[in-house]
């Protein structure tokens, strides 16, 4: 008998936590809501996982026979690369020219480095795949930023100076948030016009139907400095929450704050 209870599972990848929770799906197999007949959504969330995993090791420069890092070598002629790959460059030259050369992959010194693109992208795929198999209700959460469906979510939104604090809580339905920052990782968002740390802004939230714009615009709009803000809020779709180095705060109107 089919049961239709939760599923969480977190690992490990692409340098950071992974969570999945999936709510009212059938487990045992025989999907109700018309995907794989022998799946269920463990094995749905067993297929996210494998997929995560195989971006990394095709698309982390820090592997040397990744593909990106062949690429990066000169190893790989342009017809020789994946699809995927393709995909994922061609959305870099896109936010490349939108940002006015602020987001960059191809910086002095540090080759060819796409993970700026390839989280977001690589996690909404994933989202997409959980609803091809029939999976309607979830939560996927890659570091701190979180694409989800089925109902509303509740995302908390990390204050850019004590990691003890939130600054904002968001109620997300259908959709996807990414924070951009320096308070994980320090400054490591460059300004691709100059090759120097981004510093105009302590951190910045994007909300937007897919986690690959969110992401991606959160980050190059992070790179943009204070002018990122504007940027990014004039982006069909995208809603914004900054703090800016002299730690104000801006908010779009329709920024989806929980009540």
């Amino acid at each position: 008998m089919s049961r239709a209870e939760e599923v969480r599972r977190v690992e490990h990848i692409m340098g950071l936590p992974i969570s999945l929770r999936i709510e009212g799906a059938d487990l045992d197999g025989g999907d109700p809501h018309g995907g794989d007949p022998d799946g269920g959504a463990a094995v749905a969330a067993d297929r996210v996982f494998a997929w995560l995993r195989e971006v990394d090791a095709r698309f982390s420069p820090f592997i040397a026979d990744s593909e990106v890092s062949r690429l990066g070598r000169g190893e790989l002629e342009p017809h020789e690369l994946s699809a995927d790959l393709v995909e994922v460059l061609d959305l870099c030259e896109e936010y490349r020219v939108a940002s006015g050369g602020a987001f960059q992959v191809r910086l002095p010194g540090r080759g060819l480095d796409p993970c700026a693109m390839v989280k977001g992208w690589a996690v909404q795929r994933a989202a997409e795949l959980l609803l091809a198999e029939g999976v309607t209700t979830f939560c996927l959460n890659a570091g701190g930023d979180v694409v989800s469906t089925g109902r509303p979510w509740r995302v908390g939104v990390r204050h850019p100076e004590q990691a003890d604090r939130l600054c904002a809580v968001l109620e997300i339905t259908d959709g996807a948030v990414a924070t951009s920052g320096r308070y994980e990782r320090g400054d490591h968002i460059l300004d691709g016009r100059t090759g120097r740390p981004a510093t105009g802004l302590l951190s910045l939230t994007v909300v937007a139907p897919s986690l690959t714009e969110a992401d991606a615009t959160a980050t190059a709009a992070f790179a943009m400095g204070a002018d990122g803000i504007d940027w990014a809020a004039a982006r069909e779709g995208c809603e914004v929450f900054a703090v800016d180095a002299q730690r104000r705060v801006f908010r779009t109107a329709g920024f989806p704050v929980a009540a």
